[in-house]
Order: C-alpha cells, then sequence, then structure tokens
C-alpha cells in the first residue's frame, strides 16, 4: 500500500548513529532545494559543511533564518506548543515529517499564518480555497506546503501540470528502499507523485539514482540494500526507522486527499 517498502532484516542493518540536533536536521533536509537555488541562502557549501561536520549551533540558526519558506512555518510550530526554539529537534521533525506537535496548531493560527504570507499573492478564488485548509484538516507541515500552497501560489495556475507536477514530486519529502550504492549515488525504489483521472496520488514504486556522497561526506551515517531513506528533490536525507516512514506517509495522504478537493 503506498508503496511501503519491504522492511530490511536488523542483523543486515548498520549500527544507528546518535540523532543529529534540530538545526542540523533542519540543515540535512532543507540542503536539497538550496543547492539548486530554489530557497535559503546562497549558502549551500556552508550548509552542506555545517550539515556533515558536527555544525555551529549558531552558524546554521543563521542561516535557518533565510529559508523563508519553511523558516515561518517553523515558529508557528514552536510557538503553538510553547516551545521557544524554531529548531528544536521535535519541531523539525514536526515540518519535514510531521508528528504530533502539527495538533497544537489551531486552524485559526495557520489560517492567520496563511494569510499574511499568501493572500497577497493570490486571486480571489484561491485565496478561498487556501482559507478553507485548515478547517479542512490542513497542518504545517512540509507536505502542506508542497501539495496544497505551491500549486495556488506557484505554477499550478498556469495550467502547465506536467512541470509542476514533477517539481512538487521533487520537492515532496519522499521515501525509498535502497537498492544499491553506485559511487556517490544510491539505486533506490522510490514512489512517486501521479495526477491520475485529474487527482494526485502515490504512484507504485520505480528506481531512480539519488546523491548521497559529495566529496566523501553524507548525511547517511551508513547505507546498505534494503534500508529505508527519505529524499529531498535530488538528495538522501536520512535513514527511516518504521515510525518515521509511517509519520511521513500519513501526513502526504493527509495532504494529498485535500489537495485533491481543489483539482
Amino acid at each position: 500500500m503506498l508503496g511501503v517498502p519491504a522492511p530490511t532484516a536488523a542483523g543486515d542493518r548498520p549500527a544507528a548513529a546518535p540523532p543529529p540536533s534540530g538545526p542540523i536536521r533542519f540543515a540535512r533536509y532543507a540542503f536539497g532545494p538550496n543547492r539548486l537555488g530554489y530557497c535559503g541562502p546562497e549558502a549551500s557549501q556552508e550548509l552542506f559543511e555545517q550539515a556533515t561536520g558536527g555544525g555551529s549551533d549558531g552558524a546554521l540558526r543563521h542561516l535557518a533564518r533565510d529559508f523563508e519558506g519553511a523558516w515561518p512555518y517553523l515558529e508557528l510550530i514552536a510557538e503553538a506548543n510553547g516551545i521557544p526554539d524554531p529548531l528544536d529537534a521535535r519541531v523539525v521533525d514536526a515540518y519535514w515529517i510531521g508528528n504530533d506537535f502539527l495538533r497544537a496548531v489551531s486552524p485559526a493560527a495557520l489560517g492567520r499564518n496563511l494569510e499574511v504570507r499568501f493572500r497577497p499573492r493570490l486571486r480571489a478564488d484561491g485565496w478561498r480555497w487556501m482559507a478553507a485548509t485548515p478547517e479542512a484538516g490542513a497542518v504545517p507541515v512540509h507536505a502542506f506546503h508542497v501539495l496544497d500552497v505551491f500549486p495556488k501560489v506557484g505554477l499550478l495556475r498556469t495550467g502547465e501540470l506536467d512541470g509542476v507536477l514533477q517539481i512538487m514530486d521533487s520537492c515532496r519529502i519522499r521515501w525509498g528502499r535502497v537498492l544499491e550504492r553506485d559511487g556517490d549515488w544510491l539505486v533506490v525504489s522510490a514512489v512517486p507523485l501521479e495526477l491520475g483521472a485529474g487527482k494526485l496520488r502515490i504512484g507504485p514504486a520505480r528506481a531512480e539514482r539519488i546523491r548521497a556522497w559529495w566529496d566523501g561526506a553524507s548525511f547517511l551515517d551508513a547505507a546498505v540494500a534494503g534500508d529505508i531513506i527519505s529524499i529531498h528533490w535530488d538528495w538522501a536525507c536520512e535513514r527511516l526507522d518504521p515510525d518515521r516512514l509511517a509519520r511521513l506517509i500519513r501526513f502526504t495522504t493527509r495532504e494529498i486527499e485535500i489537495a485533491n478537493r481543489s483539482l
């Protein structure tokens, strides 16, 4: 169902590294679009070095504030949960993957956030739909921004669905099972976003190559065939345990269902 990969035998897995800090984990997910110039400051090499070399907390915090798409959502999640730090590890996890911290963000709070950021950029009909998404169950997870905000604020309004669908698929956090390593790349079986009968859906898994190493450094502590990893654009972000995989699938599915109401 939904391309859920088969698990790897526990004995075949490398021992997991200690979990990274919130700022480092944020950087590992933010790097994919940043290196392509889509979001954040022009500092992709610094971002990568910080995310793979232990990271300076102050430097990463400075860089994170310049991610104009993600940072307001992190602030919203943190405030709703009474957490002073938008880069708290739990807040970062809520935004990129999805967790119970999103429940604390009321529809009214999310609605105010969307109105300030996006109402000036939308036609009246587009804003009416977006304004209704919090009451329809939308939450400030990355999948919401990609699947529900971007299509209205971005290129989907032009009618060029093929190009936009490819961008949405690359930009969403997707999951895949490692098949093999190919130099600095991994061949993975990943699930694509498709458009069928006028609706978005998760398609059958297919093989693709994604980048995992750069000058010998990687966000992955290790990767063996059968590991389940998260992917942002063309970059491997982290290994996913069963809990994170289940949450990523659940929140992605939820936002697809909301997005489909306007297609």
